[in-house]
């Protein structure tokens, strides 16, 4: 009941003029950049992240939700209409939703997305009201050793599941960690990986380094890689669905929200394990199973509905652990850094009005991205013709606009664009982007716990793992580093395979 009320005047807070303006235009802005080739929800909060410094917390929270739900649906257009997925989590619906459009079925695929992501986002959600005041409760009562182990937890999970391999994951989480270093040590006053420069003292601001890795980094990989002949988008009419369509698509529009929160709360890397595992029991309980791969309408409800309930969930573990286990939860992170708040568990005590109406914006903005993106698909689909340089240009000068907007300093300009270049460098060899994001947001903080649980312990390594929540943590960190290990141990020998089809996989477009 105490959370029903508190939802009750966060709609109060949600639904004035003011916050309703800035939910619509979070909407619209979230999508049209996330509809853009390459340019997904972390992407699009990064960008705007500057245009919200006016702003007070509540207003720019709530725009923050609206840009975030339309850079959801952003990337899931461009990767039905182009096969060009804006983001991983969208990958699982160019499988079906590009076929769907190559067959003159491009707007019920797209409004098939729509619905599942106001399913899936409305059902998240309510388990986040439900969910989030409980977890903050039991939060309370956990200790240095404790906070330590979690964010042990949050870098393993996150670099064993993303990335071509997991050293791989683990050389980006290494680079995070080196660039959260720099600075002042906190306790000491010493400098760190400063090389004698006072622009470092104060460290490196995590917007500059989000804007950099995903920003730059994207654009110097696309620029490197441009095609000479764009993709032409495949028209689109009126979103709608018939009644078979709808018949089809219901059932995985519910099932969805099962699997994606649970792994949205949880330190498990995102959406993209859930949109592939939705795709797969849809797959598996659906009468029309030779359509999958070829246009299977339940192929894109199930995965979209996944990819917003698990947006939903990660909101649970950074509001009331600080724990951000997604691009954009760490992008959020950062602005909630910005205006000096720190999200954990005396957020819902100390910013109850700020909190609730960022939880009761989630619905209006699902509402508003429902009513203003199935009449507007055509509209969309024409931003996709916008000639790559020009693009990529213009992202370049928002993100410098947006790096310089921080401190007002050139230098951290010189600052981005080094980090850009390490970010192409990284996408050049395959280094997963999102582990290195979460290490320098999460490294100082982990760093800060694991020193005062050790001071507390007399330097004892035993403070470590010395309460029973911080073993059960380090037994899950144990079974994460173990499984591959174990699974190639217990598989049987595998028999020869014979020749089979090549399946056509989507291309994730730089």
């Amino acid at each position: 009941m105490d959370s029903l009320t508190n939802l009750l005047g966060g709609f109060a807070t949600a639904l004035t003029p003011t916050h309703l303006l800035l939910a619509a235009l979070g909407v619209l802005l979230g999508t049209a950049i996330g509809v853009l080739p390459g340019i997904g929800p972390a992407m699009a909060v990064a960008l705007l992240l500057p245009v919200t410094y006016g702003l007070e917390p509540t207003g720019a929270f709530i725009m923050f939700a609206g840009i975030y739900y339309g850079g959801m649906f952003g990337g899931s257009t461009t990767s039905i209409l182009l096969n060009t997925p804006g983001e991983s989590a969208a990958v699982v619906a160019a499988i079906d939703g590009n076929p769907m459009a190559r067959a003159g079925r491009g707007a019920q695929a797209l409004a098939t997305a729509a619905i599942g992501h106001f399913v899936g986002g409305v059902i998240g959600t309510v388990l986040l009201v439900l969910l989030a005041p409980t977890v903050a409760a039991l939060a309370v009562d956990i200790g240095a050793p404790d906070f330590f182990a979690i964010m042990v937890l949050a870098f393993i999970a996150v670099t064993s599941v993303l990335g071509a391999s997991r050293v791989r994951g683990f050389a980006s989480l290494l680079i995070g960690l080196a660039i959260g270093l720099v600075g002042l040590d906190e306790m000491t006053g010493q400098q760190r990986l400063t090389f004698g420069s006072l622009h470092l003292a104060d460290g490196v601001d995590v917007v500059v380094v989000a804007v950099a890795l995903f920003a730059v980094g994207e654009s110097l990989w696309v620029a490197a890689h441009l095609r000479r002949k764009p993709h032409r988008p495949i028209p689109v009419g009126r979103a709608f669905l018939g009644r078979e369509d709808f018949r089809r698509s219901w059932k995985p529009w519910l099932r969805g929200p099962l699997i994606g929160f649970p792994f949205g709360a949880v330190p498990a890397g995102g959406a993209e394990i859930p949109t592939f595992l939705s795709y797969v029991a849809e797959k598996r309980l659906s009468k029309h199973r030779d359509q999958f791969g070829k246009g299977a309408i339940e192929g894109v409800a199930g995965p979209e509905a996944t990819a917003s309930a698990s947006a939903a969930g990660t909101l649970v573990s950074m509001l009331t652990l600080g724990l951000p286990t997604t691009a954009v939860a760490a992008v959020m992170l950062a602005a909630f850094q910005q205006y000096g708040i720190q999200p954990g568990p005396l957020l819902f005590e100390r910013e109850p009005e700020l909190v609730w109406g960022l939880i009761a914006s989630l619905f209006v903005g699902l509402c508003l991205l429902l009513v203003l993106n199935l009449p507007l698909a055509p509209v969309w689909a024409k931003l996709l013709r916008i000639p790559r340089p020009y693009l990529y240009a213009g992202i370049l000068f928002f993100a410098g606009v947006g790096a310089y907007a921080v401190n007002a300093d050139i230098f951290d300009l010189l600052v981005m664009f080094v980090i850009g270049v390490l970010g192409f460098v990284m996408r050049r060899y395959g280094l997963p982007v999102l582990p290195a994001i979460i290490a320098v947001i999460l490294g100082p903080a982990a760093e800060q716990q694991m020193r005062r649980a050790l001071q507390l312990s007399d330097g004892s390594l035993t403070g470590l793992v010395n309460t029973p929540f911080s073993i059960s943590v380090y037994a899950v960190v144990a079974l994460l580093l173990a499984w591959p290990l174990v699974r190639r141990l217990t598989r049987g020998p595998t028999p020869p395979a014979g020749p089979s089809p090549e399946v056509e996989r989507p291309k994730v477009d730089a």
